[in-house]
């Protein structure tokens, strides 16, 4: 199946995006989904996970600012990002657990589907 994110650009310090992911050609259950980000010269980072009964966990760095989300129906995953700063600048990747059925959050290797990522841009 195939992830595809949307939704990044270059915004303000203090400005607002909404990623999303929309899944295709997935006929089963995806447990887990979430959001990983990586900066230039940085190692990818998980930001936020969701699970099957849309609960949320997120990574201090967007805690109180970033708000993960799905929409079932429309195969989408979300990614509210508020009270942005240039520290959140880097591509921004949607990914999936597929055939997981643990814990979503630490976001490690069970991420296994990854889309071809979005990138942000914040300036001060």
């Amino acid at each position: 199946f195939q992830l595809a994110e949307s939704g990044g650009g270059s915004v303000q310090d203090g400005g607002s995006l909404r990623l999303s992911c929309e899944v295709a050609g997935y006929t089963g259950v995806t447990y887990c989904m979430g959001w990983f980000r990586q900066a230039p010269g940085e190692e990818r980072e998980g930001v936020a996970a969701i699970d099957s009964d849309g609960v949320g966990s997120y990574a201090d760095s967007g805690r109180g600012r970033f708000t993960i989300s799905k929409d079932s129906a429309k195969n989408t995953l979300y990614l509210q990002m508020n009270s942005l700063e240039p520290e959140d600048t880097a591509v921004y990747y949607c990914a999936a657990a597929d055939g997981w059925s643990g814990s979503c959050w630490p976001m490690t290797s069970e991420y296994n589907s990854w889309g071809q990522g979005t990138q942000v841009t914040v300036s001060s």
